[in-house]
């Protein structure tokens, strides 16, 4: 009996194995904030018996255009609506796929080793004396959406004027975390999902969500998918119970 169900046990093994090799790897572009949560849900799809998703991360902006110029890839998630957008505009991806993952918030962080604690974003000359000679470090603020969020609250809270001329400008928000966890600029806004990842940042204050358009990371099937099955397969997976808790863990909160 026990020599039976060793068989049997192995034969399930070898039928596994079967089928995964069978399966194409899944090519996922996606911004470049959801890289520590993406992957270990890259790691539980792979657990659940699917060869592991080739994951590139970038601004969305850069992603976005490399679909339209006929990367392969079969899921796209974005940092915002606006190049999701801008790829349904160009039937690059399947709008009836179409979902927000995840949302998120913005945050003003400073290098943990800093003396600054809080920052009041109300006290219009607060910034600007906390920045002292240096840089305030961000995403691109024309294209890569945590520079667009950043740039569209700084100027709600009427602080864009006091500022735009010392940007550091990074290609994507992490980049831009980059700046500050290095101490190359005392200041940096990004999500605030960036700054729980790195130890060598902290947060010294949180933009209104009133002060940014909502910050919303779509996902969608690209029309050029190898195998559109799978990628349905793949972008239900993201909305199962497994994925949202590790988007949870991570900050993220919920699409819904």
């Amino acid at each position: 009996m026990r020599d039976g169900l060793r068989w049997l046990a192995g034969l399930l093994l070898l039928a596994c194995a079967v089928a995964t090799a069978g399966e194409r790897p899944l090519t996922v572009f996606a911004a470049a904030s959801l890289k520590e949560s993406l992957d270990d849900v890259g790691r539980a799809w792979q657990a659940a018996g699917h060869p592991a998703p080739v994951i590139s991360y970038a601004a969305s902006s850069a992603l976005a255009r490399q679909i339209e110029q006929g990367a392969p890839a079969d899921v796209f998630i974005a940092a915002d609506n606006v190049w999701m957008d801008y790829l349904q505009d160009r039937k690059r991806i399947e709008p009836a796929s179409r979902f927000v993952l995840v949302r998120n918030d913005l945050v003003l962080i400073a290098p943990a080793s800093a003396s600054l604690q809080t920052l009041d974003l109300a006290r219009k000359d607060a910034l600007p004396a906390a920045l002292g000679s240096g840089r305030l470090a961000v995403a691109e603020t024309t294209s890569v959406p945590a520079g667009v969020y950043a740039r569209q609250s700084l100027v709600k809270l009427g602080l864009w004027d006091a500022v735009a001329g010392r940007l550091a400008q990074g290609e994507n928000v992490r980049a831009a975390m980059a700046f500050v966890a290095r101490g190359d600029t005392p200041l940096g806004i990004v999500y605030a999902t960036d700054a729980r990842v790195e130890p060598r940042v902290k947060v010294v204050a949180r933009f209104p969500g009133k002060s940014h358009a909502p910050i919303v990371y779509p996902a969608a099937r690209t029309t050029s998918a190898a195998d559109a099955r799978r990628a349905a397969e793949f972008l239900a997976f993201l909305r199962g119970r497994q994925a949202v808790a590790i988007f949870r863990a991570a900050g993220f909160s919920d699409g819904r």
